[in-house]
């Protein structure tokens, strides 16, 4: 279990890592407020009751228990795929991103009915939606899921023809 304990451990890190931060960007901003720190990234606070690029953000509510449904049925199954592949350093650790990441987000839609999100990438009159911590994890994590999966080789099953 040391193994599945460690990718868990990583997860917790990112989840206190993602929450810290939105609480720090909650307590020196208002929403709408921007403080530009580089020509193209600056901090904001806004809140998403939405998923990613605010899907479903202008529903009538009943998106935030549908995101968490969803979120700790997928932080289940990746605990299940972290025990199971817990051998797999590449796989556990492309998990671990996604499931911390998840559980950061899910404890937003819990607690206060939307994900806070901070960080602001923009050029000139072009900007990204507005991210967090545990939305980076989680396409990091992803990335390297896709990786996994199409570009990295693995052995053959034994019996395997």
């Amino acid at each position: 279990m040391p193994r599945v304990a460690l990718w868990l451990g990583l997860s917790v890190l990112i989840v206190v890592l993602d929450q810290v931060t939105k609480y720090a960007i909650a307590q020196v901003l208002s929403p709408g407020d921007r403080v530009a720190l580089l020509p193209f990234f600056s901090l904001v606070l806004t809140y998403n009751p939405g998923a990613a690029f605010s899907f479903l953000a202008s529903a009538a509510g009943w998106q935030r228990y549908f995101f968490i449904v969803i979120a700790l049925v997928v932080s289940a199954v990746l605990v299940w795929m972290i025990v199971k592949n817990q051998h797999d350093r590449f796989l556990c650790l492309a998990l671990a991103l996604v499931l911390g990441g998840a559980i950061g987000n899910v404890i937003d839609r819990m607690t206060i009915g939307a994900v806070v999100d901070f960080l602001l990438l923009h050029w000139r009159q072009y900007y990204w939606p507005a991210f967090n911590v545990a939305d980076s994890s989680i396409t990091v994590g992803a990335a390297l899921l896709i990786w996994d999966g199409f570009v990295r080789s693995r052995d053959p099953k034994p019996g395997a023809s």
